[in-house]
């Protein structure tokens, strides 16, 4: 049975009692910052396991796709080196929200098992907590599991319920005992099972995992009965699929025999036969699937977080397949096969496919830049070291640093030769790194504000000021205080505010909060963050007077600036959309930044955009502007939000109650503040546009009045440009095309006359060479000539002399340029690259090269004399050595 048609089976036979079928979550939680990634599939669950969420079924079923690569949940070092670890899997699983529990949940896995799967009754083995006689009774008594293949598993790790086989979410919260369900590989095998001393070995395998939500457990620790027990389940696919295609290893299923066939096929492309069982083509199977799925989920490979947890594992994957013999991009060409493989299960995947490999592919050809040199000095490292030996820090931080070797990869080496590494040191390394990063950036955070009174309530959306609001808290460097002073700095909490608060990219509001009347208390804000969620804090300035917790005050935002801030928010959401239709439905959002001057937008896209791009996006963002229609703001439950194909930020953590905006023809959810009409925008010009990481682009533009200033700035410079080449401005592009071909015409002839002085300056310093030991030997400088002049010099005396070991050096703008030349014959004895460098160094300089041809420089042009002259002398000894 096929792993494709496992996973059907599973999701249609709980479809069958009742569940409804849910698609897999991202692999990024969306609400859960406490987890890197969905490691389980309960993890999008996870709110309704606890009643902050509800769904409209009480029964579900899923294959979440999972990753476990960082954090806490890392499986990533031993991939490779056992047969059912993977930094990518699928968990099946089935679910019940208060519905079904113990009884139901424990058939329906043995029907399923042993009717569906037809796996053999006696080959399967349960554990059950050893408090739990509910669910012992059930597999004895119901359905007839021999006891002797039931086995209680207790408090084995030093504390009350810690055990394999008692679940909990957190130190308090829902948690409750497990049955687990083992399959037997049988006698031929080593290991015994659950619970004995053995248990470590390969033949009993855990296949399902069946946790019962039964307890609330509270800060002192009492468990208290839940009045609706749920059961959260978890199988993985690939574990499954072993024991029903009959192999121990889940390597050898046919899901990723195809993906090892794969990357064999790959590395023998380039010239290297490799074996089928070479356990670096599971490696680099295993990562293709988890590499893949993290940017179909709109991970990139960066320096930190998810984005360095992906880059670790490409990187991991690439070594391996250096260590195979490939030397240039590979790995990328795995995506085709794993389309093939997973695309109909996960259409998101054949979706992305093209985007996923061109962003596998710029990251491979970025490291593949840098593996040769790192590979050298960790492999010149590793050689001074017996078996057993450890690789010094530094060495490993240098590879991190330099050369983009993640410490896990250079562990991973290590393990292959039987060394280690020396993390403390390397982790000493990197402390100190930061700290000197954080000396140099001089960033400072405000410190965390505790506030327990009333929310704020936010009135914004449609006005700018409010006469009767309350103060509600006032903080000074972080502490909390009931009043503040005219030429204090401080934070205010209001009851009510029109000032927003930074969020979604768009910065907090400025402004003035004010109480009194003849005697006025001014307090200017500078900026508007969240203290809470639902906690708006007023950053600035008691500019007069003095306010206290209580007052009331009014306040009143900045019209101007929040007029300029809407316009750039609006004509965000037109440019996110128009930036989906000119580039493809890959682009999606990777933050943003909206001020009063700009909105800066970064966004998944492989490549730099055209000039014919850029202005067709500015053409749409426009022709919506023109159309001049009305923006339209609802407020409505999540799902109905879902249901009317509202865009929704990837990994953004939404409510029970969103808010649905559109604008022109984008559909977004965003809490921000906004145009009334499209046409308020006046106009949209992109200003600039980047890369900030492999994959990911950058667009800053402008609106309004700023896109106004940018056009008149613009022809300004245009007309100084054309008043100094004394054209009119329509002309100056073809006048400056025209200087320019002129001016390569020039440095083509400066270049021709300078090749023709270095030629004749060359054949009088023919004359000039002196032979020692029967080689000739010549030391010159030549005036006025530059890099390429002393090579091609240094050619045409190499081949008139014949024999000769020479060096040409020319000064410029204080500077001392070297070329030496050994003949091919003499380079045995003789390298050019020592012979520079013994100049070099004399002239405050280094350098190398090959040993007929080499290059340095200095900056000691008055030493270079005495530097030429010693060339003979150096040569003889060489000579005579």
């Amino acid at each position: 049975m096929k792993a494709a048609e496992i996973r059907e089976k599973f999701l249609n036979f709980f479809a069958s009692k009742g569940h409804t079928i849910v698609p897999s979550s991202s692999l990024v939680p969306a609400n859960d910052p406490t987890l890197l990634f969905t490691n389980s599939g309960m993890v999008q669950f996870k709110d309704v396991f606890t009643g902050k969420e509800k769904r409209p079924y009480t029964r579900a079923t899923s294959s979440q796709r999972s990753v476990r690569a960082g954090g806490k949940h890392n499986d990533l070092e031993n991939v490779g080196y056992t047969a059912r670890h993977h930094t990518f899997f699928e968990m099946l699983g089935n679910f019940s929200f208060g519905d079904y529990f113990k009884h139901d949940a424990i058939k329906n896995a043995w029907e399923l098992l042993t009717g569906v799967y037809q796996i053999p009754a006696e080959k399967l083995w349960v554990t059950v907590y050893q408090e739990d006689e509910e669910a012992y009774s059930i597999w004895k008594n119901e359905v007839g599991v021999p006891a002797e293949r039931i086995i209680r598993i207790g408090d084995n790790k030093g504390a009350r319920y810690a055990s394999d086989n008692f679940w909990q979410m957190a130190d308090t919260g829902p948690c409750g005992p497990c049955t687990e369900i083992f399959y037997d590989h049988g006698a031929d095998v080593w290991g015994g099972p659950p619970g004995s001393p053995e248990e470590d070995g390969d033949r009993y395998i855990e296949i399902w995992n069946l946790v019962f939500m039964q307890f609330e457990r509270t800060a002192d620790g009492v468990l208290h009965p839940l009045p609706k027990p749920c059961v959260d389940t978890g199988m993985g696919l690939e574990r499954i699929a072993a024991v029903l295609q009959h192999v121990h290893s889940n390597y050898e299923i046919d899901l990723f025999q195809k993906l090892i066939a794969a990357a064999q096929r790959e590395v023998q492309a380039q010239g290297h036969a490799v074996e089928i069982t070479n356990n670096s083509l599971r490696v680099i199977a295993d990562h293709i699937r988890a590499c893949a799925f993290l940017v179909v989920d709109g991970v990139i490979p960066g320096n930190e977080g998810r984005g360095y947890v992906l880059r670790r594992i490409v990187r991991r994957a690439i070594r391996h397949g250096y260590k195979l013999g490939c030397r240039k991009a590979f790995f990328n060409h795995l995506v085709p096969d794993l389309v093939a493989e997973m695309g109909d299960a996960y259409p998101e995947l054949a979706k992305a496919a093209a985007q996923v490999q061109a962003i596998l592919k710029s990251e491979e050809e970025r490291f593949f830049e840098t593996i040769e040199n790192g590979m050298g000095i960790l492999e010149s490292a590793l050689a001074g070291l017996k078996e057993g030996g450890q690789l010094d820090g530094d060495t490993a931080f240098k590879l991190h640093d330099t050369y983009g070797f993640p410490l896990d990869l250079t562990a991973d080496v290590c393990r292959e030769r039987g060394m280690t590494v020396d993390e403390a040191a390397f982790d000493a390394a990197m402390d100190q790194q930061k700290k000197q990063a954080r000396a140099a950036g001089k960033f400072k955070m405000d410190a965390d504000l505790s506030y327990s009174g009333v929310a704020t309530e936010f009135k914004g959306y449609d006005e700018l000021s409010v006469a009767n609001a309350q103060v509600t808290a006032i903080y000074v460097d972080g502490t909390s205080v009931q009043s503040l002073s005219a030429g204090q700095r401080g934070v205010l909490v209001l009851d009510k505010t029109p000032f927003y608060a930074e969020s979604g990219g768009q910065v907090g509001d400025q402004g003035e909060i004010s109480s009194g009347g003849v005697c006025l208390n001014l307090f200017r804000v500078e900026d508007t963050q969240k203290i809470q969620s639902t906690v708006f804090g007023h950053h600035g300035e008691m500019v007069t007077g003095e306010l206290k917790v209580g007052d009331a005050v009014g306040a009143e935002v900045n019209a101007a600036q929040r007029a300029r801030i809407v316009r750039n928010h609006s004509a965000t959401h037109l440019m996110h959309k128009a930036l989906r239709e000119v580039l493809g439905g890959h682009v999606s959002q990777k933050g943003s930044l909206v001020d009063a001057d700009k909105t800066r937008f970064d966004f998944v896209h492989p490549n730099p955009m055209t000039a014919e791009e850029i202005a067709q996006v500015e053409r749409l963002v426009n022709d919506e502007i023109l159309r001049n229609e009305a923006t339209q703001a609802r407020v409505m439950d999540i799902e109905s939000a879902k249901a009317t194909g509202a865009m929704m930020l990837f990994g953004e953590k939404y409510g029970d109650t969103v808010r649905v905006l559109d604008i022109g023809t984008s559909r977004e959810l965003c809490g921000g503040t906004h145009v009334d009409r499209t046409g308020d925008i006046g106009l949209f010009k992109i200003v600039a546009e980047s890369g900030v990481a492999a994959g990911v682009r950058r667009v800053e533009a402008t609106t309004g009045f700023g896109a106004l200033e940018l056009a008149q700035h613009q022809q300004t410079q245009l007309e100084a440009v054309a008043q100094t080449l004394r054209v009119p401005a329509a002309e100056a592009p073809a006048k400056i095309n025209q200087m320019l071909d002129q001016m390569k015409a020039l440095e083509k002839e400066l270049d021709r006359l300078k090749s023709k002085l270095a030629s004749s300056q060359g054949d009088d310093l023919a004359g000039q060479a002196v032979e020692v030991a029967g080689v000739k030997v010549l030391a010159a400088e030549l005036a006025g000539a530059d890099v390429k002049q002393l090579r091609e010099t240094a050619d045409k005396l190499r081949d008139k002399l014949g024999e000769v070991a020479l060096v040409l050096a020319t000064v410029q703008d204080g500077k001392v340029s070297l070329i030496a030349s050994v003949s091919k014959v003499l380079s045995a004895k003789v390298k050019a690259g020592e012979l520079v460098n013994h100049v070099a160094t004399q002239v405050g300089g280094k350098g190398g090269g090959r040993p007929d041809m080499a290059q340095a420089g200095g900056t000691q042009p008055e030493n270079l004399a005495a530097a030429l002259a010693s060339v003979s002398g150096w040569v003889q000894a060489k000579l005579a050595a």
